[in-house]
């Protein structure tokens, strides 16, 4: 990934935040067809990424598979209007601001009901938490839980190589950094307040 060391993000703890915020990855992997990507939720439980698939994804037969994950987090277009200095010098075009991360690792393929059950349970504890009503797996006939789980198996990916690129006008004086996160904010767009929360947390502490 090319990265200006203005957007270079190496703090562990902001590269796991943004996995947890924005869990959904791109998976790509390399098989005889050449480069596959699949789209999967995981789990960041002491270091190592969670997730699962159907048995008939083609991840299911990697055991042992070098990996790329891309968690992409907030993005959005950049007006040259929000700069201060646009409107004095004119010179500034627009762009786009985004934060990813990139997890190179390799897969370790599952299959272990009681595993997977442990899995199913976190993620949808996990997700269910904002619910008045939070769903859990046990709510479903054990029946039903079998079956499903026997139609899934595991995947593990521990981290090997973690690279952030936080693209969040870090390049540009305090005054410019400031118009972008109201520009943001006036615009509400989708995504829009994420990223401008995103670079307000950014910013240097007075």
């Amino acid at each position: 990934m090319y990265t200006p060391k203005h957007f270079h993000e190496t703090r562990i703890e902001l590269l796991h935040g943004l996995i947890r915020a924005y869990p959904f990855a791109a998976v790509v992997t390399r098989g005889s067809g050449g480069l596959a990507a699949n789209h999967l939720p995981f789990e960041l439980v002491d270091g190592v990424l969670h997730g699962h698939v159907a048995r008939g994804n083609e991840l299911a037969q990697q055991d042992g598979a070098e990996v790329l994950l891309i968690f992409q987090g907030p993005d959005g277009y950049i007006s040259p209007n929000w700069y201060p200095s646009k409107h004095e010098t004119g010179r500034e075009v627009p762009t786009w601001n985004y934060a990813v991360v990139h997890v190179h690792g390799r897969l370790n393929v599952i299959d272990d009901a009681a595993w997977l059950r442990r899995l199913l349970e976190t993620l949808t504890d996990h997700h269910e938490a904002v619910q008045p009503q939070p769903w859990k797996v046990g709510d479903a006939p054990e029946d039903h839980v079998e079956k499903s789980l026997r139609a899934i198996v595991g995947l593990e990916i521990g981290i090997d190589r973690i690279e952030g690129k936080f693209k969040l006008s870090q390049n540009h004086p305090a005054r410019n950094r400031a118009g972008v996160i109201a520009g943001l904010r006036e615009r509400d767009g989708d995504g829009d307040l994420e990223l401008a929360a995103l670079m307000t947390r950014q910013e240097p502490t007075p």
